[in-house]
């Protein structure tokens, strides 16, 4: 049977221990903490392209072997071949290509910060799609979010900051794709079960990405890359790509996700504090001020005032 959670808000599926959800949750979210550091670290001895290369072959891999493994269509049907392509092009080249241009210009807690307006962003986009509607709380929310960001691209002001308004120019754009992939990957993830839904888009974005290697890959960089680089490369591929989805739609299947989205907005919080401690990131008062009104804003958004507007 296909899990019935959408990626935004669907129903609760089977009952599970809350002990085990949140635990999976907790996890999700020191991953994803981490993916930040980990690309900032590996773009010491690899270009973003190439990182990007690598991360997808990593996880091309794996997801290839578990559909090929595990109990159930290897491939897509013929009907929803071309949605899984169109959201394999968005998670990989569009989202993670923009996303590590990006924060070769900026820094891992702007990046963490910026991914905290994806519920923001999936919500209008639903919106402009008459799939939701216009509330007076999700509006402040939205308002609130948009502040803080401000503050954390101009709080220091625009000359300080135009190395960074640059990068996370580039982030927004990997932020929309993936608001995209979110929002039209929930089709999907109804059908045909969400392992399967994130399975097939994730081997499509290695296999649309991976054949252009010859052309941005330097194989020098990967031979005289550390050994620290390799094993960022592994977690970029398997915990980030594999794992932490996983975990994100197993806790979807069996919480409301107004309630999981509380947990990826400690996202920044955790991003930034590791940033401080793994790679000397200043903790500003813009990154306390602009983090606190993002992760308000966003968190007012998802407060459900009335029943669920989504037809």
């Amino acid at each position: 049977m296909a899990d019935r959670t959408t990626a935004l808000g669907g129903e609760a599926g089977a009952a599970a221990p809350l002990g085990a959800v949140y635990a999976a949750l907790l996890a999700q979210t020191a991953i994803s903490a981490g993916t930040y550091l980990a690309a900032k670290q590996a773009m010491v001895d690899l270009r973003p392209l190439e990182l990007v290369m690598a991360r997808f072959a990593t996880s091309g891999i794996v997801f290839v072997l578990l559909l090929a493994v595990l109990p159930g269509p290897a491939l897509p049907p013929k009907e929803a071949r071309l949605r899984v392509f169109l959201l394999g092009v968005l998670a990989g080249p569009l989202n993670q290509g923009f996303f590590f241009f990006g924060l070769d210009h900026s820094t891992a807690a702007h990046a963490a910060l910026l991914y905290a307006l994806t519920p923001l962003g999936v919500y209008l986009y639903l919106v402009w799609r008459g799939e939701a509607v216009i509330s007076r709380t999700r509006v402040l929310g939205i308002g609130v979010a948009f502040i803080g960001v401000v503050m954390l691209l101009l709080g220091r002001g625009l000359r300080a900051a135009i190395g960074p308004l640059w990068g996370d120019a580039l982030i927004l754009v990997a932020v929309a794709a993936w608001v995209l992939y979110t929002a039209e990957g929930r089709v999907l993830i109804e059908r045909y079960g969400a392992f399967r839904a994130t399975a097939w888009t994730m081997t499509v974005a290695s296999f649309v990405s991976v054949p252009f290697a010859p052309l941005v890959v330097h194989l020098p960089h990967f031979t005289q890359a550390s050994h620290l680089t390799w094993w960022m490369i592994v977690y970029l591929g398997l915990a980030t790509s594999v794992i932490s989805y996983i975990l994100w739609y197993f806790a979807l299947s069996r919480l409301e996700a107004s309630k999981v989205a509380v947990f990826a907005n400690l996202q920044p919080a955790a991003t930034a504090l590791a940033a401080w401690a793994l790679l000397g990131e200043p903790l500003t008062w813009e990154i306390f001020a602009g983090g606190a009104l993002v992760i308000a804003g966003v968190r007012i958004t998802q407060r459900r005032t009335s029943p669920p507007a989504l037809r």
